[in-house]
């Protein structure tokens, strides 16, 4: 009985400190990622909608940006996507980068690149 102590203090520290600092990161990563799957969603559902191919750029870009509003995407900028009408197909180019703090002067660097081409009905 003796051999058998269990885990030390120092031990349990370093497994809970590691723990809470992997927690730490994915709760301040999380909604990164989750709004960049709300904006694929977003331009992926643009893909057959009725009319698209007639739209100006600016109204595909409206279009756009009324899906993001009602989704509650707010920290994305729409400036970085790019759009390019090419008779009945639409390109769409979406770069853009999050950054967020970590601990002090520690930030984080997302970086987010997505291309689509997609025509209307």
């Amino acid at each position: 009985m003796s051999s058998q102590r269990g885990a030390s203090t120092l031990g349990v520290l370093v497994i809970v400190l590691f723990f809470g600092s992997l927690l730490s990161l994915v709760i301040k990563l999380g909604p990164i990622y989750l709004d960049d799957i709300t904006i694929q969603e977003a331009l992926e559902g643009l893909d057959g909608t009725k009319g698209l191919s007639t739209m100006t750029v600016g109204d595909v870009r409206k279009l756009i940006n009324k899906r993001l509003l009602v989704n509650n995407v707010r920290e994305f900028d729409p400036k970085s996507i790019k759009l390019e009408a090419d008779g009945e197909q639409i390109r769409i180019n979406v770069d853009y980068e999050v950054r967020t703090g970590i601990v002090g002067n520690v930030d984080a660097v997302v970086h987010f690149q997505h291309a689509y081409e997609m025509s209307g009905t």
